[in-house]
């Protein structure tokens, strides 16, 4: 199969205890643990609301063409998140209602695409995760070419098939899942530390006593 057309198997889940445990965390907290340069910038939840965990299966397609999203269909299991590599084209939308009606069908965890989707209204008033740069009534085109389970990017994000995938309000971020138990370590006690200061704000102990020193390390005093 020459380049371009390349149709791969879809890898092996991810665990579902890592993925019950990444779900719990927040998508900012989960980025400043991979240095805050991992996670999309320019992608939005359509969806009414609640976050996604999933393993990922990748699809690249033409922008604003669907053929092979249709077929990619067929390597998403129960768990998975369908990951669309579509150019960041938004002129036409590559997916809607009628696929995530069926996506969530089946048990997919979510879709995230790089590109427009349509039927908005139907979409925001579901849970099933859907993240997308844009909504257009506009429809696809059906002429593919496209790939499946192929390193693709998501605006500007790298994600491989079998990555972890995770989406919030904030946006999604993909790493591969060797790295999920020590960052899930690394997030649980950043999230308590901030959920301590929610506590120290209420009770009146919230210290900002280190702004004055590092202002003044940096010459802004």
């Amino acid at each position: 199969m020459t380049v371009g057309q390349r149709r791969n198997e879809s890898a092996p889940p991810v665990d579902k205890a890592l993925l019950d445990a990444l779900r719990a965390l927040p998508a900012a907290i989960l980025s400043d643990n991979l240095g805050g340069l991992v996670g999309t910038s320019h992608l939005r939840a359509f969806h009414r609301g609640g976050r996604m965990a999933g393993t990922a299966v990748t699809v690249r397609v033409r922008g604003g063409d669907n053929l092979l999203l249709h077929r990619a269909l067929d390597y998403v299991r129960r768990g998975d998140v369908l990951v669309v590599d579509g150019s960041g084209v938004t002129d036409q939308a590559v997916t809607g209602k009628i696929m995530l009606t069926y996506l969530e069908s089946i048990g997919a965890a979510g879709i995230v695409i790089d590109g427009a989707i349509r039927g908005a209204e139907a979409i925001g008033a579901k849970d099933f995760p859907c993240f997308a740069r844009n909504a257009t009534c506009r429809g696809p085109f059906k002429s593919g070419p496209g790939e499946i389970n192929v390193p693709v990017t998501v605006d500007g994000m790298p994600v491989a098939p079998g990555d972890v995938v995770v989406g919030d309000g904030d946006g999604v971020v993909a790493f591969p899942r060797d790295a999920a138990p020590a960052l899930i370590e690394r997030a649980r006690a950043q999230l308590a530390k901030e959920e301590d200061g929610v506590r120290a704000i209420a009770e009146g102990r919230w210290d900002r006593s280190w702004i004055a020193p590092l202002e003044k390390k940096l010459g802004l005093t």
